[in-house]
């Protein structure tokens, strides 16, 4: 029997947010604003063509579940390209991924947040990905200023990656609760529903098609654990009412 949650964990990416118009080299052409130092004329073109070439290098071991984070990619395209900042990195980081895209809120992720803070439902983010946790934060915050996550948890930040449970079981450790007391919200069947499964945590599957070529779900893989299937946020509300009800 499915049980009320005292907390529901989400995905970052095409779960809260999304990232219309992605695209690397106006997060370069940004930056290149803030360049004090660069003997070698670089140009934006290059400066995003190393950086690709890098993450081309890295993707085996970001498959394997292992991450880098955006910062380390910063310094190493500085050094190696005798580029330097007027910034620090933290503000560089925030320049480039605002510019690459804004970021955007899927839709009713605002309304399904307000309805889990009257609910007094807690809730946390875990996400896959390299930037790190403050820009992750200041992204979050800004387009959802009416959040109430009590932590927010990188895979930049731990040099692992969903699906490996450690990342939920760090989550866990974080709240203080229990596995059966907590759900997990994602759009990716392996790394979010097969991963929150693994961790003992009940997942819930965000399979919206809003962006879907950045989506999750592109691959037309299913999960193979037991799980809540969704499509709108409205779906997964409606049944926490119910379920509150039948309590």
């Amino acid at each position: 029997m499915l049980k009320y949650p005292k907390m529901i964990i989400f995905d970052y990416g095409h779960t809260l947010l999304y990232e219309p118009g992605y695209n690397t080299l106006n997060g370069e052409l940004a930056l290149f604003q803030y360049i004090k130092y660069n003997p070698n004329n670089i140009t934006p073109e290059q400066a995003n063509d190393f950086v690709k070439e890098i993450c081309r290098e890295f993707e085996p071991a970001r498959k394997l579940g292992y991450e880098i984070h955006e910062h380390t990619i910063l310094r190493y395209k500085c050094e190696r390209l005798g580029l330097r900042y007027t910034v620090p990195f933290d503000e560089a980081e925030r320049i480039l991924w605002n510019n690459i895209s804004p970021g955007a809120v899927m839709p009713g992720a605002e309304e399904m947040l307000d309805f889990l803070a009257a609910k007094q439902i807690r809730t946390a983010v875990i996400s896959n990905i390299m930037f790190s946790e403050r820009a992750l934060a200041d992204r979050i915050n800004r387009l959802l200023p009416r959040n109430q996550f009590e932590f927010i948890v990188t895979s930049s930040e731990y040099a692992i990656r969903k699906p490996n449970p450690r990342l939920f079981k760090l989550a866990l450790h974080k709240a203080g609760l229990d596995a059966k007391d907590v759900w997990y919200c994602g759009d990716d069947p392996q790394k979010d529903v097969d991963g929150a499964s693994q961790a003992g945590i009940f997942p819930v599957w965000y399979d919206n098609d809003t962006d879907q070529a950045h989506s999750g779900h592109a691959n037309n893989i299913s999960p193979k654990s037991d799980h809540l299937h969704i499509h709108e946020w409205s779906e997964m509300t409606v049944l926490l009412d119910q379920l509150e009800n039948a309590n």
